[in-house]
């Protein structure tokens, strides 16, 4: 029997606005399979100034139709930065959405599913719910407050991290199915001792994912014409976001050790506040090979990524990896079928499981160099081993597998919704 599902997310995104549409690429599966489904979203577009209801545009809602998938968009204020300004965002949006039930409810939902990081869209999602008698599915894509804690440097003493303990507690306890997208969730319960108060028979895991011909075709339709993209070097390509937490530092550093290799160059996509910093700093010690090319429309990161010879993962190593992680540019990797270089070791490490790169024990520039020489002198045979677990590896996280575990998450959520 086909169900309504609304997906409420405070940062979902259309394929063209960035890098989390995870929701869009779910609801374009379950529509394909007969499913009704409206993603309610922030107006505001996370880290840009796009704010897709103006500010004297009079309406509180607006609906857009992107490719078949409705998304709905509530009118929320725009913000810069991590603290007021933010905070005063995902409240705001937290709070709005009991008012979607007086203008959507013809389309009577049987589920809702929402996801955090934002503890307040999660939670106010699952009082919206409770209220309306419906099984509520919550997701987990970043563990909040571990996260603040772990890259802020924040206490766990801390009044504000321990209230948002507390709410992370509550939210994990009543939601009828708990999805992580880490593999590590049932640790991370377990491990904070809620193993009593959360049943652990309703955890699931789904890792972020991939449209594989979705990426297929954007590889062959939009082509750049970059010379440092498409010469013979050796090239080592980092697509993402360049802030502290990205740790980006540590390969232009382990590119100044092989600067002497005229033949390898170090593509950076992607902007952030240590660009400027970074870039100083390779003008300063005459690094050459390092060249930062922005940020690029995400149509374009299938075709970068296919012309890397590795293609880089680099993230400040913190307690968080040690439940697993997804990154979404991990699932672009794969599907690139080239080798993965992940500085940061992690548990449940995909790259190990499936053969298809390296991940260091440390972030020092030295070990980066050393695994980027590794995949420089290896062998032909071998590098095409990796290139094809690679490409092997994209198909277990394609969307269209995912969306078939994400159907038996929906199904045990309604039958042990409990009214």
């Amino acid at each position: 029997m086909s169900k309504t599902i609304w997906i409420i997310n405070h940062y979902a995104l259309t394929p063209s606005q960035g890098g989390l549409s995870r929701h869009y690429f779910f609801a374009k599966e379950l529509i394909s399979r007969g499913y009704a489904v409206r993603i309610f979203s922030s107006s505001t577009i996370h880290n840009t100034d796009i704010n897709m209801i103006e500010k004297d545009e009079k309406c509180f809602f607006k609906d857009v139709d992107y490719k078949g998938v409705m998304y709905t968009y509530l009118k929320s204020t725009p913000y810069h930065g991590n603290w007021i300004s933010r905070i005063k965002n995902m409240l705001g949006f937290a709070f709005s959405i009991k008012k979607i039930w007086k203008k959507y409810c013809w389309e009577k939902p049987d589920i809702i599913y929402t996801s955090t990081p934002d503890l307040f869209t999660a939670w106010k999602a699952e009082k919206f719910a409770k209220k309306h008698k419906l099984p509520c599915v919550v997701e987990v894509r970043d563990l909040w407050p571990l996260s603040i804690v772990e890259y802020k440097g924040f206490s766990n003493s801390n009044p504000a991290i321990r209230v948002l303990y507390s709410l992370e507690k509550k939210i994990y306890r009543r939601a009828d199915a708990l999805v992580f997208t880490m593999e590590g969730g049932k640790d991370y319960i377990k491990e904070k001792g809620w193993g009593k108060k959360v049943d652990l028979n309703k955890i699931f895991n789904l890792n972020n994912g991939i449209d594989i011909s979705e990426q297929n075709s954007h590889r062959a339709e939009n082509a750049l014409s970059d010379t440092d993209l498409n010469n013979n070097n050796f090239k080592v390509i980092y697509a993402g976001s360049i802030r502290m937490v990205n740790a980006v530092d540590m390969l232009v550093k382990a590119a100044e050790i092989l600067k002497e290799k005229e033949d390898v160059s170090f593509l950076i996509y992607g902007d952030g506040d240590m660009r400027g910093e970074l870039e100083c700093y390779c003008a300063e010690k005459g690094i050459n090979s390092v060249k930062f090319k922005g940020r690029v429309d995400k149509k374009y990161i299938p075709y970068i990524c296919s012309k890397a010879n590795v293609n880089v993962i680099s993230v400040k190593q913190t307690g968080v990896s040690e439940y697993g992680v997804s990154w979404n540019k991990l699932f672009d990797y794969m599907a690139a079928g080239k080798p993965i270089l992940s500085t940061v070791k992690v548990n449940y490490d995909l790259i190990e499981k499936y053969d298809c790169g390296f991940s260091l024990d440390d972030q020092k520039p030295e070990s980066i160099a050393e695994a980027v020489l590794k995949v420089y002198n290896m062998s032909d045979s071998e590098y095409a081993r990796l290139c094809k677990n690679a490409e092997n590896a994209a198909k277990d996280f394609d969307y269209s597998i995912l969306t078939t575990k994400l159907e038996e998450v929906i199904d045990y959520a309604v039958e042990h919704y409990k009214r």
